[in-house]
């Protein structure tokens, strides 16, 4: 109801400047916020459904009781047409809260246009949202880096909550109208290229010269032998150096096997990405290579720059080592080479600086294990001071907790390694498989093995995804197969069955009248003016369901996805409660048709919500 909010706290205000013209005069004067009428949601439905508390704020510099400045606020709000086509008479409470309660006839009017908007109430940035007096903040370009695995090693378990994440913020602020570019930053330079490509000219050197002659297989099986020889074998790891220098120097063979390594790991991300649903523009580590000079450059000449034992580095501000001593951010190492803060910092300068020498961002968000909280913190701050980022821009990482086993320690496989994640997808496949085999055998229920595998695949990649991004991103959580692929409690099999239970609703509604009660045309039942609501449940629902806008609103700010996650979750308990306790089918035509186009409501925004999360729906189960 971010429209309904938006009118509201302008004529709140309205109602104060006119109670207090002296306050109101005098905020004008000194920019102060003593007027705001700090209007929020009830935080309980016998509050009603707004609370205003700016009169306990504006009490003491007006030198009078909450109460009394309470009472004259309420007082110019009665003489408010605007405020009484919406509300019912303002209620004050204890020292001087007051309590809003919506009109009935403006919840109607409010699920009527939710019906007729495929958006579901959720305004475009840069738009006025209908009702609100102030337009939105203008679309800014957002940059979304996540995933990010390294090239020749296999995507893990670590990788899932980076990859999940991102793209579920990716995606609501796609939503929202943002311009959002959503980079995949491997790693795809640096010194480990230096074993991978001499190893590479010494078993399979017809590679370098014949396309496809090679397949490398299990890349992270070479990697593995790679590695071996470097920590065994003095001549291979001088070899190893070396290419590292003909590869940044341009050498086109050492080229090729950096391409041919780069390419074979792409496939196989690929894979992954494809089975997920993620969409992903890969910029790595090599991209930013060109623009590292630069960053040197600049720093020396903000006068940034020190040289300590031989490196360059930058000293951060409020942040001591052991010792006391302000730590450094190293630049350039005593050999020259850059490392992984110097692209980090060539990134963050590429992506604020302005077209078509850097991409332009306004925000930039970074999705990476809490592990890099020190890391980016020193990283931003040299950015900061070095004025790469603009005024207006936002530079936010984004960090989550660890993915443990039921045990509570990091997630390992039995014989102590990590768990692959192409392993873990399809054991979450193969269990909802087996799952719903089982339930279609105790239903005496026949269906095809297309159907059969559509369905286990859908669920079980949904159980894994809903199952992250469910948790608060900034602890750790306990991954367990069984509590993930429960009809019950918050999963996704839970969400899922209830989009699956309204579709049968839906499909029973147009038998009882007819023709499709929850088509997509607000005619289908009448309109707003036949839209009739007298349940306790009824008006629960109404209520739950008009808060969507304002959930999608707190994710796009917060970066919060468990936040959506709840208000589904708490959405199909509310719709259970009202199905199971108000007849719908049985119900004479024009309650029926309203209690149909209130579940017609639920299932467009349980499927648009799990759409954001990443999360396809099902017609049945």
């Amino acid at each position: 109801m971010l429209s309904v909010l938006n009118t509201l706290t302008e004529r709140l205000r309205v109602a104060l400047e006119k109670a207090f013209p002296e306050a109101a005069a005098a905020e004008a004067r000194a920019s102060d916020a003593t007027l705001d009428p700090q209007l929020a949601p009830a935080s309980k439905p016998e509050f009603g459904d707004f609370q205003a508390n700016g009169a306990l704020a504006l009490a003491r510099p007006l030198r009078q009781q909450p109460r009394a400045v309470a009472t004259a606020i309420v007082e110019q709000l009665a003489a408010d047409p605007a405020f009484t086509a919406l509300c019912l008479p303002p209620q004050i409470a204890g020292p001087g809260f007051i309590n809003l309660t919506l009109r009935p006839e403006a919840l109607v009017a409010e699920v009527a246009s939710r019906l007729a908007d495929s958006r579901l109430g959720v305004p475009l940035v840069g738009a006025s949202a209908a009702g609100s007096v102030a337009p939105s903040p203008p679309a800014e370009p957002v940059i979304v880096d996540f995933s990010s695995p390294n090239i020749a090693k296999e995507m893990h378990v670590g990788h899932l909550r980076s990859t999940i994440i991102g793209d579920c913020l990716a995606g609501v602020l796609a939503f929202r109208g943002h311009a959002v570019l959503r980079l995949n930053h491997v790693g795809d330079w640096g010194t480990q290229f230096g074993m991978l490509i001499t190893h590479l000219k010494q078993v399979a050197p017809e590679a370098l010269t014949t396309a496809d002659a090679v397949d490398l297989g299990d890349l992270v099986a070479f990697y593995r032998q790679a590695k071996q020889r470097f920590d065994e074998d003095e001549a291979f790891q001088t070899t190893a150096r070396e290419e590292v220098v003909k590869l940044q120097a341009g050498d086109p063979v050492s080229r090729r096997a950096w391409q041919l390594l780069c390419d074979q790991s792409r496939r196989e991300f690929q894979l992954i990405y494809d089975r997920l649903g993620i969409e992903l523009q890969e910029r790595g580590e090599s991209f930013y290579n060109p623009y590292l000079p630069a960053v040197v450059a600049d720093l020396e000449a903000t006068g940034l720059l020190v040289t300590d034992e031989g490196a360059r580095c930058v000293f951060l501000e409020g942040v001591s080592g052991k010792e006391g001593k302000p730590l450094p951010v190293i630049v350039q190492k005593s050999d020259g080479g850059f490392n992984y803060a110097t692209t980090d910092l060539a990134a963050i300068r590429y992506r604020f600086a302005a077209a078509p020498a850097g991409d332009g961002a306004r925000r930039v968000i970074y999705v990476t294990d809490a592990g890099q909280a020190s890391h980016f913190a020193g990283v931003f701050q040299v950015a900061r001071r070095a004025g790469w980022i603009p005024d207006d821009g936002r530079l936010e990482h984004v960090p989550f907790g660890l993915v443990q086993g039921e045990d509570g320690k990091k997630l390992k496989t039995r014989a102590g390694d990590t768990v692959r994640l192409k392993d873990l997808l399809d054991e979450a496949v193969d269990r909802a498989d087996a799952d719903l085999r089982r339930r279609l055998a105790e239903e005496g229920r026949h269906e095809d093995e297309a159907f059969i595998r559509h369905v286990a695949t859908t669920v079980g990649l949904a159980a894994v995804k809903y199952a992250d991004l469910s948790q608060n991103r900034t602890t750790n959580y306990q991954f367990s197969f069984d509590r993930m692929l429960a009809l019950q409690g918050n999963t996704a099999p839970y969400l899922l069955y209830a989009v699956v239970r309204i579709a049968g609703i839906a499909r029973k509604g147009a038998e009882v009248a007819g023709a499709d009660a929850l088509g997509s045309d607000p005619g289908d039942y009448g309109g707003d003016a036949a839209l009739v609501f007298s349940e306790s449940q009824e008006w629960a629902l109404v209520r739950h369901l008009l808060g969507f806008d304002a959930v999608i609103a707190e994710v796009e700010e917060e970066l919060l996805p468990n936040r959506l996650c709840t208000y589904l979750f708490e959405l199909s308990q509310v719709f259970n409660r009202f199905y199971d306790q108000v007849p719908v089918l049985k119900a004479p035509p024009q309650a029926r048709a309203s209690r149909l186009a209130l579940c017609r409501l639920t299932a467009d925004t349980l499927k648009l919500g799990l759409g954001l999360l990443g999360i396809p729906t099902l017609e049945r189960m």
